[in-house]
Order: C-alpha cells, then structure tokens, then sequence
C-alpha cells in the first residue's frame, strides 16, 4: 500500500482511519466489500495509530518481491472494526492487488466452526460431552491400542476407556498423531486411508478400523481425524448434512456469505493463490486440486478439521460472536457458558497440561488457550484464545483486551529444514499489542 502518510504529511492517527474508507468503501462500486463489524477510529478504541503504522510497514516488507505474495489483516477491538487492509498480491504473477475481500483456504481454522457446532447440540441437550462416541457412529465400541507387532500385524490391547466426543474435541483420544514412538500407528493408520474417503459416513467407517496409539486421556495429539469424526456425529445427531448444517446454523445468521467448502464460480476469481518454496527457496504453486483449481472442494468429504475457505471479514465475525459470549447482531448461537467453556484450558488431566507445540499454551475445545503469556515470550494475554491453519491463517480472540485480530496468508511452509519464508505471526500478534494504548 501507498504510504499516504509519508507523501501527503497526513497524520498516522487520519492515515488509519482514511484507510478505512479506502478499504471498505473506496472499491468500485460492483466490488464494494461490505465493513464486517462497524467502523471505528483506532485511538476511539485504545490503539495509537502511529503505532499501528509499525504494523502496516512490517506487512508491506513481509510482501514486497522477496517475500509472500500478500495478506489480509483485520483487527477488532470492543466490537468496532479498527483495521482492515490488504497487502500485495493474490497471485504467483504479481499482477493483481490484494483485496480486503479476498478468499483463503482456512485449513484448521475450520475447526473452531465444527466445534461450535458440536456445542450447539450440546446445548440443546441432544449430546453431552462425555458421550462415548460408539453411541453415535457404529465401529467404535471396543477401542485397541496398539502396542508393538509392526505394520501387517499390529500387538493391539484393549483400551482402558471409551473414546468420548470430549476427548476427540481436544484431541486426547489417543489416535496417531505423528508423535514419537507412534509410527507404526501412524503407518497402520496411513493403510486404512480414512483421508481418501468420499464422504463423512465413509470416513468414519475408515477411522473405526484405526487403532489407536495411546490410551484416551493420556496425551494431547493434535489430528484432524478426531474433528472429521465430530463432523460426522453432527450429520447423525442433527439429521442433516454437515455443510447443510454449518451455512443454516452458523453461516446464514452470521451473514458469512463467503464461508463454505468451496467457492461459487463467479467469486473464484477472488481466491488467493497457494504458494509453497522450491528446493532453492523460491515461491511456487502448491500441489493439489484447489491449487490447480482455486476454489474446487478441498477434500473428497466435507472435512470439518480442515475444508472450509473464508475471509477475513467472515471470520472476524464468527471470531466477535465468541468474543462476545455467542451473541452477534441479535443472532445467539451459543450461550456465555458454553463459551466460556470452550475457552478454557481442557488439558489438566495432564501433567504439564500442555499442547505438543507450547509449554505454555493449552487446549479448549477448537483452539489453543494461552495459560502461561509470559513463558511464550510474546505480547498477548493470559486466557488468549484461537488458532491457525495450514496455510499461514491466524486468529485470535482475547476476552481480557475485548480483542479480535485475524492474518491471512495463504502459503504453505515447508517442514524438511528447507528455504522458506520466515514465519510472521508472531511478529504480526506482538505488533498488534503493541499499538494498545
């Protein structure tokens, strides 16, 4: 973006607030993309402009020519939308501007959206959370694990507890998770292949015959098996099919109108190149069909751990919702005490009750829980809660400051050690604190 403060001498306080008007009016009017929450001035909501100007020029550097194509950031504070702006490009070419309104894949992002989901009937008495899941998916009334043999033939012992819809939405059922010592289970599992399903029946057919690899309770690993199972005992619970379920429910009363697991064919157009580095660290596209494609499904089944394309201005609202105790413009989804729930820490049956990638984050039920601000060593607070997807998405929402903070880029990094792009979320949460007033 132009520094208008730099060429204009305007002010950094009317800088933020002019882009604003740029960004949510300052479209053609046949592309005009609607201001999700209601507009406000940074400084009217506790946040010094001049230091959000640390921000905006972090973003432009991180998508010049060397680094991602571009981003989307939208920040929130007190239900007003102080910031929303777009940076770089959507394309591998260069050649088209970020928009505002741009489509991203969500990737895990989708799995807050299934969880709220999954509460939803919880509130209406129709499951509870310690309901075994064998109550709702056949296959899964005698849980193994398994402890050693190998691949072909797998040592598996009976588990000492059911599977219950609780230990899958915080991901302590005990399936493979890639984690140490889990890889013949890992392999075992890769066999069965429940990713190649064609739909969430099939899926849970698959996962029935998957041991697992530790007994449920015991430790946090993180998997998008456990979530494509919750989805699926939303269909049978509720009567309908999940992505049904979802734009009805969730979608529809919170005005998403760009949320769903794929993208009608004349909005394709916004949807933001996938990018991944090569071997010598340049960008290119990544595999697979939404790449090729962007805006086909991503997966054969409506996947409710990883499906779902979005936008920033979608999501602030699902995120404001939350913030909010489950309220948005009249629409209840879910009750303060459900929320409340969700965001607290749901890992104190362990010992340190921990995720597997921050000593000093748990887990609720969707997203992680910053329980320790100060031993992650990054500006936040705690009781933080949210999460990321694959694809360099980012959100979080923060009861304490009354704060939404949403980045979407959408690359996807490399985990073999290779040249990549530096990861910037960190950065981009710390500048964000930063600017409080």
């Amino acid at each position: 973006m132009i520094d208008v403060a730099r060429r204009h001498r305007i002010a950094p306080r009317l800088v933020c607030a002019l882009s604003l008007i740029v960004f949510c009016c300052g479209l053609p009017r046949s592309t005009q993309a609607a201001s999700p929450l209601p507009p406000a001035s940074p400084a009217s909501q506790g946040f010094s402009a001049e230091r959000l100007q640390r921000l905006h020029e972090f973003l432009d550097g991180a998508t010049d020519e060397h680094g991602y194509l571009g981003a989307v950031s939208l920040i929130a504070r007190n239900g007003k939308l102080i910031e929303w702006r777009a940076y770089g490009h959507s394309d591998l070419a260069r050649s088209k501007p970020m928009r505002p309104d741009s489509i991203f894949r969500i990737y895990s992002m989708s799995k807050t959206i299934t969880s709220v989901a999954v509460m939803m009937l919880v509130e209406e008495g129709k499951i509870t959370l310690e309901d075994p899941v064998s109550r709702y998916l056949p296959g899964f009334d005698h849980p193994q694990v398994l402890i050693g043999g190998s691949v072909d033939a797998p040592k598996l012992r009976p588990s000492d507890k059911p599977v219950t819809l609780h230990a899958l939405l915080t991901h302590t059922a005990g399936y493979p998770a890639g984690l140490k010592d889990e890889e013949i289970a890992t392999r075992r599992m890769e066999r069965i292949d429940p990713h190649g399903a064609s739909d969430l029946r099939d899926f849970a057919e698959r996962m029935s015959r998957v041991p697992l690899a530790a007994d449920p309770g015991t430790r946090f690993g993180y998997d998008g098996a456990s979530i494509e199972l919750m989805a699926r005992v939303v269909e049978v619970v509720s009567g309908q099919s999940f992505d049904s379920f979802l734009k009805q429910r969730i979608f529809e009363p919170l005005q998403m109108r760009d949320t769903g697991f794929s993208v009608p064919a004349a909005q394709r157009w916004r949807v933001v190149d996938i990018t991944t580095t090569n071997t010598d660290g340049h960008l290119e596209i990544a595999k697979g069909p939404s790449a090729v494609h962007p805006g086909v499904a991503l997966n054969p089944y409506t996947s409710g751990a990883g499906g779902l394309y979005s936008t920033a201005a979608d999501y602030a609202r699902f995120a404001q919702m939350l913030l909010d105790g489950g309220t948005l413009d009249g629409h209840t989804l879910l009750g303060r005490k459900t929320v409340e729930l969700m965001m607290r820490n749901h890992l104190t049956m362990l010992n340190p009750p921990v995720t597997q990638f921050s000593d000093a984050e748990g887990f609720g039920i969707g997203g992680s829980v910053v329980i320790d601000a100060a031993r992650r060593g990054q500006l936040g607070s705690n009781g933080q809660f949210g999460w990321t997807g694959a694809a360099s998405t980012y959100y979080t929402v923060d009861p304490q400051e009354h704060l939404v903070a949403i980045l979407m880029l959408q690359h996807l990094p490399r985990d073999d050690g290779g040249k990549d792009l530096p990861r910037i979320s960190r950065n981009f949460y710390d500048l964000v604190y930063q600017a409080l007033q």
